[in-house]
């Protein structure tokens, strides 16, 4: 369940209160005149299944509820309630289904942000990257996937096409952007340093690398996985089960890849540094593609399950 907190302007409670009344799926519906002061206006709850919770947020904002007032939405962690059971049996399709698309756009939205914070995740997790593929050390590869906060972007990308919001993609693009090209300059400050002080040697680089010589050789099994997890990792996002993005995480060969560009490039191996660059841009093509035929679907999917939304009579 979904618990929707609204100030409502009091002219428009009456609407928003039917709205939320003929909307299947909705209850414990409580109105409190005059309790918001900023901004003034009544203070509607509600809870509603997650399956109609994208269906009752965008009536809302129909309603220009999110400029006149506000719009809270919390999950529901425990609900104790016969009316509860009832309104989830109610909506159609499964909560693990259900996309919420507003949520969706907002989480995206302050993932794919270029910040400091950003730029230092995905420069330390390069870093590692670099110390594990000199070392052929699968565990720092997967430690250094598992840093990588790429996905945050590439998803905010690939909800951008969907939507169409053409602000949230350019966002997208500088944080990728942005983050890899700072992350791989300072990987090759630190490989030379790492060199000067006899940690990193260019034998080991070029040596037999049994554990990690896949960043630098793409090939179709890469864009498979690359697919793969894309689907995967939007899955996750759309379903609410945030778990399942460490698996997608330490799934695709993203910062490893750059990693070992940025370590190739500071001991002038182009062979190298343009194999890893081809499998960098391979997984980013493949995760992007994925994601986006992924949000298509489920798009589709509850586009098509709307006209049973709402109540009849």
């Amino acid at each position: 369940m979904l618990h929707l907190r609204l100030i409502c302007p009091a002219d428009r409670t009456d609407e928003v209160v039917r709205v939320i009344e003929r909307t299947v799926g909705t209850t414990h519906l409580a109105v409190l005149p005059g309790a918001a002061r900023t901004p003034s206006g009544d203070l509607v709850l509600c809870d509603v299944a997650r399956e109609a919770g994208d269906e009752l947020i965008g009536e809302l904002r129909a309603l220009d509820l999110d400029r006149t007032g506000s719009i809270a939405v919390e999950n529901v962690d425990l609900s104790l309630s016969r009316r509860a059971e009832r309104a989830e049996e109610e909506a159609p399709g499964e909560p693990a289904d259900a996309v919420l698309w507003e949520h969706l756009a907002d989480a995206t939205h302050e993932e794919s942000t270029l910040s400091v914070t950003y730029v230092a995740f995905i420069t330390l997790a390069t870093m590692i990257a670099a110390c594990g593929v000199v070392l052929d050390n699968a565990v720092l590869i997967v430690g250094a996937m598992a840093v990588g906060p790429e996905f945050g972007p590439l998803a905010g990308f690939c909800t951008a096409l969907v939507r169409r919001a053409s602000r949230l993609a350019l966002r997208s693009l500088v944080a990728l952007l942005v983050g890899f090209v700072v992350a791989m300059a300072v990987t090759v400050v630190f490989s030379l340093f790492m060199d000067a002080a006899g940690l990193f040697t260019e034998a080991k680089l070029e040596g037999k690398r049994p554990q990690t010589d896949f960043v630098y050789a793409p090939d179709w099994f890469s864009f498979v996985v690359a697919v793969l997890a894309g689907t995967a990792g939007m899955l996750s996002l759309t379903s609410a089960k945030s778990g399942a993005l460490v698996g997608v995480a330490i799934s695709v060969t993203t910062v490893p890849a750059a990693a070992n560009a940025a370590v190739a490039l500071s001991y002038g191996d182009m062979k190298q540094t343009v194999g890893s660059t081809e499998q960098l841009l391979l997984n980013l093509l493949g995760i992007v593609l994925a994601g986006t035929l992924t949000l298509l679907a489920q798009k589709a999917l509850w586009t098509n399950r709307r006209p049973r939304m709402t109540k009849s009579g």
